[in-house]
C-alpha cells in the first residue's frame, strides 16, 4: 500500500503533462505577433491568450503566464481577458535575433509547459545589385548576364533579371538557380540590332532594390569567337617588315570587326600591341622587326560598334615567326670582365672571361658564337684561339705575362671586329660609400660616392647568398657613365634573398680594389627560429646557447634575438639579445623550479618564435655542494680519528671509562665457611681455584657516618696493589685500591647482611690461618675493616660494609 501512494503523484504529474501538451497543440492558447517579420534591432508586440476550459488540468486555480525567447525566459504582463481568458502582453524593445521563437508557457506545479509558438525573423531591405554586364553567346544567341548580390539581407530574397523592349513587348527575364548570381535569357525573348532595357531586381519582405538599367543592342555585346592567323611572311626588300594574314570566326563574316594584334620575342619582358587593324582586311604589315630574331603573335577582335559594353573576343592561338636575316656580321663591341690568377703548373695564368651578348639592333641576326684570341685577325692569317663557344662566359689559360685577349661574335653573315679586352690587376684605389637599397621585389638601387681619381667605367657584381656555394656567371653590369654614383640592379633579384654587391671602378691602366655590401630587395619574418640548447644549469642561473639560423631561412637582416622564459609562478620575462651573440645566461631564476624558455628571431618585417625549452634549475649551487661533501669528508674524519684514539690511548679510557673491581671475583666471595645453620651456602663459581690464606682481621668499631679516629690521623695511604697467593711463596696482584679512589662515588642501597658479617676472627702470630667464631647478634653497623692480611702481605683498607 505504501508502495502504491507513492507512486500515484508521479502517475497524475505525467498524466497532466501529456494532457497539457495535448490541449496546447488543440487550442489551449493562442500567440499573435505584431509582425513575423521585423527589421533588425526593431521592437516586437506579442500577445499570449490562455483558454482555461482547453486546458485540461488548468480548470481551477491560478494561471501564470511566462514567455521565452528560444530559451531565454523574458518578462511580460498578465491580465484577464473575456470569457475567463488569461491573456499576456509582451514588447521586445530590440529585437537582435536574425531568426527566434517566441513560447508563452503556463506554470503547473512548479514546471513551465509550453502551450504556444510563434516564429519571429528579423533583416534588412535588400541590397542594390551591382556590376550588371551581359554578354551575347553567338552559338546559340542567349543573353548571360551576371551581377554582384551586395550585403546578405538575412531574409528569403527573391531575385529576377528582367528586360523590356523584347519580342513580347513587356517585362519578361530569367530566375538564378541555386543561389546564383548568374542567369541566360534565351533568344526567343531577344530582339537582335534593337535596344533593349535590363536590369536586376530583388524582393523580400521588407522591400525592393533595383540594380542601374542597361539599355544595350543584344548584338553590341556578343563575344565573337577569335580569329585564326593563316601565315607571317617577311617582305623581300625590307628584312625588317612582315605580313600577317587571317581569316575570321565562322558566322563574322559580315560583320564590321575591329581587331588587335600583339607580339614578343622570348628576351622582351612585355607584349607589343598593334590597334586599330579592321578585321575585313585580312592582312596586315609591320615593320621594326629585329634581323634573325623569333617571334610569337596573336590576334583578337570585337563588333565595331559605339558601345563601349562590347566583349573583346579572346586571344587566338600563338603562332611563332623568325625574322630574316639581314646579311651583315654583329656590330659594336662587347662589354667583357675577367678574373685572373696564376696555375697550379708555373708559367700559366687562369683566366675566366665574362661578357654580354650584342644588343638586337647590333647582333643583326642571330648571333651563332663568339671566339677569344690571343692576337687581333689579320689579312689572311688567323690568329691562335683560346676559347670558341655558345655562351657568354669562358674559362681558359694563357702564358703568364700576358695582359691582352680579344674577344668577337659571329654570325652567318661574319665576325664582328675584335673587342680588346686588357687583363690589369686589381690594385687601384677603391671607392667609398658603397650601399643599397630595395627598388622593388625584383630589383636594387646602388649608390656610392665618386672617387678623387677620374674613372673610365664600373663594374657591379653581385651573387645570391646561399648554403650551397653557386656563381652567377650572367649576375654583373658595366656602368660607362663616368660621372654615375648610382645604377639599378634588376636581373636574377629574388625577394627575401640576400645578394652579396660588389664595386670595382676602372681606371686608365688599372682595376680599384672592390668594395662589397649586402641587401635584401624584400623582407619578411624568418622562417625558423634557432633551436636552444641548455649549457650550463644552477639554482638561479641558466645559460642558453643557440646556432645562427642558415641564410635561406633568415628572409632579411636578423636585427635582435629575444629570449622568453616564465614559470607557474613568475610571470613572463624577456631579453633582448645582440646578434653577434650566440649566448646568454638568465639570471634571478628560483630555486628547483620548472621553467619554459623560448627564443624569437627577428627581421626589420617581423619575428618568428622557436620550440619551447623546458628547464629545472637545481636546489644547490655545485660549489654549495662541494662544501657540503668537504664537511660531510671532514666530519667523518674527525670522527674516525676520534674513534681510533679512544681505542688505542688506555689512559683516555681510564679516565672516561674507569675500571672498577667486581668484588665476586675476591678471595672473599669465593670463601665458603665450614658449616651455616642459618641459611644455606651459596657457592660462587670462581675463576681462580683455591681459598685465599687470611692471617689477621683486626675489627675497629666506629660509629656510623663518623671517620674513624686512627684512619683520620693517618696519612693518605697511596694505592698499592692486592694480591693473592697461590702457592707458598708466589704472590699474584688482582687489584689496586687507592684510599680516596670511590669518595664521591653514589653507594648501592645497603642489602641484608651476608654470613660473614657475625664472624670474627683471631690472628694467628705464626702467619697461619686464624680462628673463626659466630656472633650471637650481628652489630647494627659492619665494623670497618682495618689490617686486613692476605696471603702474609698486610694492607690497610678503608672500606664500608654493604
Amino acid at each position: 500500500m505504501t508502495g502504491c501512494g507513492a507512486g500515484t503523484p508521479f502517475l497524475l504529474q505525467l498524466s497532466l503533462l501529456l494532457l497539457l501538451h495535448l490541449g496546447g497543440t488543440l487550442g489551449c492558447a493562442s500567440v499573435t505577433v505584431g509582425s513575423p517579420i521585423v527589421p533588425l534591432g526593431s521592437a516586437v508586440t506579442a500577445s499570449c491568450t490562455v483558454q482555461r476550459e482547453l486546458c485540461r488540468g488548468l480548470e481551477q486555480g491560478k494561471v501564470r503566464i511566462r514567455w521565452m525567447l528560444d530559451n531565454k525566459l523574458v518578462a511580460g504582463s498578465q491580465r484577464q481577458g473575456p470569457g475567463g481568458t488569461e491573456v499576456s502582453n509582451l514588447t521586445l524593445p530590440r529585437f537582435n535575433h536574425t531568426q527566434a521563437r517566441l513560447w508563452c508557457c503556463v506554470e503547473w506545479n512548479g514546471t513551465k509547459q509550453r502551450v504556444g509558438m510563434a516564429e519571429i525573423r528579423a533583416g534588412y531591405p535588400p541590397a542594390k545589385p551591382l556590376n550588371l554586364s551581359c554578354v551575347l553567346n553567338l552559338s546559340d544567341y542567349g543573353l548571360t548576364c551576371q551581377w554582384e548580390q551586395g550585403t546578405d539581407s538575412h531574409l528569403p530574397t527573391s531575385v529576377v533579371l528582367k528586360c523590356t523592349g523584347s519580342r513580347a513587348q513587356e517585362v519578361t527575364g530569367c530566375t538564378p538557380r541555386g543561389g546564383h548570381s548568374h542567369c541566360t535569357v534565351p533568344r526567343r525573348l531577344l530582339q537582335l540590332y534593337r535596344q533593349m532595357e535590363i536590369w536586376v531586381s530583388a524582393t523580400n519582405a521588407l522591400g525592393t532594390a533595383e540594380s542601374e538599367h542597361l539599355c544595350i543592342d543584344p548584338m553590341d555585346v556578343a563575344k565573337l569567337d577569335p580569329p585564326t592567323l593563316q601565315s607571317i611572311q617577311s617582305i623581300p626588300f625590307q628584312t625588317d617588315c612582315i605580313t600577317l594574314a587571317w581569316d575570321l570566326a565562322w558566322g563574322t563574316e559580315h560583320m564590321e570587326l575591329q581587331c588587335e594584334l600583339r607580339y614578343q620575342a622570348p628576351e622582351d619582358p612585355a607584349w607589343a600591341l598593334v590597334t586599330g587593324i579592321s578585321g575585313r582586311a585580312g592582312t596586315t604589315q609591320r615593320c621594326g622587326f629585329l634581323f634573325g630574331t623569333q617571334y610569337h603573335f596573336q590576334m583578337r577582335c570585337r563588333r565595331n560598334s559605339a558601345s563601349a559594353l562590347a566583349h573583346w573576343s579572346e586571344w587566338s592561338p600563338c603562332r611563332s615567326y623568325t625574322t630574316h636575316e639581314k646579311g651583315e656580321s654583329p656590330t659594336g663591341k662587347l662589354d667583357a670582365w675577367w678574373g685572373a690568377e696564376p696555375a697550379r703548373t708555373g708559367g700559366w695564368l687562369e683566366v675566366q672571361l665574362r661578357w654580354k651578348a650584342p644588343q638586337q639592333q647590333e647582333a643583326n641576326g642571330r648571333v651563332l658564337g663568339y671566339r677569344v684570341t690571343l692576337s687581333p685577325r689579320r689579312r689572311g692569317r688567323d690568329p691562335p684561339t683560346v676559347c670558341n663557344t655558345t655562351h657568354t662566359q669562358c674559362n681558359f689559360s694563357v702564358p703568364a705575362g700576358t695582359r691582352r685577349v680579344y674577344l668577337s661574335a659571329y654570325n652567318t653573315a661574319g665576325e664582328s671586329a675584335p673587342t680588346e679586352v686588357v687583363l690589369l690587376e686589381r690594385k687601384g684605389q677603391p671607392l667609398a660609400g658603397l650601399r643599397a637599397v630595395p627598388g622593388g621585389e625584383h630589383s636594387l638601387w646602388v649608390h656610392w660616392e665618386a672617387p678623387l681619381v677620374p674613372v673610365t667605367a664600373y663594374v657591379l657584381e653581385w651573387q645570391r647568398v646561399t648554403v650551397e656555394p653557386g656563381h652567377c656567371s650572367a649576375c654583373w653590369q658595366m656602368e660607362h657613365d663616368r660621372a654615375a654614383t648610382t645604377a639599378l640592379i634588376q636581373d636574377g633579384i629574388e625577394p627575401f634573398q640576400r645578394y652579396n654587391i660588389s664595386l670595382y671602378p676602372l681606371y686608365e691602366s688599372t682595376v680599384g680594389v672592390p668594395v662589397h655590401t649586402t641587401a635584401y630587395s624584400q623582407q619578411k619574418a624568418p622562417s625558423h627560429a634557432p633551436k636552444l640548447h641548455l649549457k650550463r644549469i644552477s639554482k638561479s642561473e641558466a645559460e642558453l646557447c643557440w646556432e645562427s639560423l642558415p641564410v635561406d631561412m633568415q628572409n632579411g637582416f636578423i636585427t635582435s634575438y629575444t629570449i622568453f622564459w616564465a614559470s607557474r609562478i613568475t610571470d613572463l620575462a624577456s631579453a633582448t639579445v645582440n646578434t653577434s651573440l650566440s649566448s646568454f645566461v638568465i639570471r634571478g631564476l628560483k630555486p628547483s623550479t620548472l621553467y619554459k624558455v623560448h627564443i624569437m628571431a627577428s627581421t626589420a618585417a617581423g619575428g618568428t618564435n622557436g620550440t619551447s625549452l623546458t628547464l629545472v634549475t637545481k636546489v644547490l649551487d655545485d660549489t654549495e655542494i662541494q662544501f657540503l661533501f668537504l664537511t660531510l669528508g671532514l666530519v667523518f674524519i674527525v670522527l674516525m680519528v676520534l674513534l681510533i684514539c679512544f681505542q688505542k690511548n688506555e689512559r683516555m679510557k681510564e679516565q672516561l671509562w674507569p675500571s672498577v673491581p667486581d668484588p665476586a671475583n675476591s678471595s672473599l666471595g669465593k670463601w665458603v665457611p665450614a658449616a651455616v645453620p642459618q641459611e644455606p651456602l651459596q657457592v660462587v663459581v670462581s675463576r681462580e681455584p683455591g681459598p685465599a690464606g687470611i692471617s689477621t682481621v683486626t675489627v675497629l668499631e666506629g660509629e656510623p657516618g663518623k671517620e674513624h679516629p686512627a684512619l683520620a690521623a693517618a696519612p693518605p695511604a697511596l694505592p698499592r696493589p692486592y694480591v693473592r697467593q697461590e702457592g707458598p711463596e708466589e704472590p699474584v696482584q688482582y687489584a689496586r685500591v687507592g684510599a680516596a679512589g670511590y669518595r664521591g662515588q653514589r653507594l648501592l642501597p645497603e642489602p641484608g647482611p651476608w654470613f660473614y658479617e657475625n664472624l670474627r676472627g683471631r690472628g694467628d702470630d705464626g702467619g697461619g690461618a686464624g680462628d673463626w667464631e659466630f656472633l650471637e647478634e650481628p652489630p647494627a653497623t659492619f665494623p670497618l675493616l682495618q689490617g686486613l692480611r692476605i696471603g702474609g702481605a698486610e694492607e690497610l683498607h678503608e672500606c664500608r660494609a654493604d
